[in-house]
């Protein structure tokens, strides 16, 4: 039975409702949504260029594996930004939240783990092989590299939904550390590298590769993808770079920390992404293991009497 309070609570919410429903959004809160459904869209495109046979495009004279790296860091940046313009512009919601971490999904969830397969099925699926390999494939490296990608995406799913439970507001101060591996660290872990193994193979060596290099090297980009899964869902603290390393005022030091990236980064782009996506990631283990050094009381080592 509805209780009189009951219906005035009812009346109100409806009345709330109807409010927000007419109520206009303000032009600037239409560019943090657009930043982000810019990041779903260079996503979707990375997934794309990841579908076709490895080979050289008309962009660049790049081939598709690197054209969907390039797609994905350019959604990272999207990314990165979208949550500052959102809190600079005071345009943060919960649709706002929700809609980002959807993006997440596909650019840092489905499209690493798309163009792992694509580098995986180009170098060890059958001669001409034009496809990519999966659970029904011929060789047991086919069906377990399938196998850890379907790991990663159900991991990223994790990571993004508890990382929306988990964080209390959209303030800069709740975003200062992540609990788990970032997933835009992660995919960028899988990118970088895959990033470097296509320069190296067309520009480092021209084509004339040492012995198994090509097989041998694509190993790696699989065992990565795993140790990046298996940190999206532990519980290691990772800093966020943006809140902590670059925005408010800095000391000589952090600069400094800043600056040497950048410089690697004009000479060897390709380098100092992988270098400094992976030592992110190591970042999380190595600070849990310091942290846990440091509370270990110390040892008392009785000494002789003289």
């Amino acid at each position: 039975m509805n209780t009189p309070t009951d219906i005035t609570k009812r009346r109100r919410f409806r009345l709330r409702r109807r409010m927000e429903r007419g109520r206009a959004m303000p032009a600037l809160a239409v560019i943090p949504a657009l930043m982000t459904l810019g990041n779903l869209i260079c996503g979707f495109a990375a997934i794309h260029y990841a579908a076709m046979p490895v080979a050289t495009t008309e962009i660049f004279g790049w081939n598709t594996l690197t054209v969907a790296c390039c797609l994905l860091f350019l959604g990272m940046f999207l990314d990165a930004l979208d949550g500052s313009v959102a809190r600079l512009t005071r345009s943060t919601s919960d649709l706002g939240a929700q809609l980002d971490s959807l993006a997440d999904m596909v650019a840092f969830g489905v499209a690493p783990a798309y163009m792992m397969l694509r580098l995986v099925s180009h170098y060890y699926g059958p001669e001409h092989y034009t496809g990519i390999l999966g659970p029904d494939a011929d060789n047991l490296y086919g069906r377990v590299t399938w196998t850890i990608a379907a790991a990663y995406i159900c991991c990223t799913a994790l990571r993004l939904a508890r990382f929306n439970v988990e964080t209390p507001s959209a303030d800069a101060e709740d975003h200062r550390w992540f609990r788990g591996l970032p997933s835009p660290a992660a995919a960028g872990c899988v990118a970088s590298l895959i990033l470097l193994h296509q320069h190296l193979l067309v520009k480092k060596f021209g084509g004339e590769f040492p012995p198994g290099f090509e097989k041998t090297s694509s190993l790696l980009i699989p065992l990565v993808t795993l140790v990046a899964a298996i940190g999206m869902v532990s519980t290691m603290r990772y800093p966020h770079l943006i809140n902590r390393w670059v925005a408010g005022r800095k000391s000589f030091g952090a600069l400094v920390r800043i600056v040497i990236p950048v410089v690697m980064a004009v000479w060897w782009l390709q380098v100092a992404l992988a270098v400094c996506f992976v030592a992110y990631a190591v970042s999380g283990p190595m600070g849990a293991v310091s942290r846990r050094m440091r509370r270990r009381p110390p040892v008392f080592v009785p000494t002789n009497p003289a």
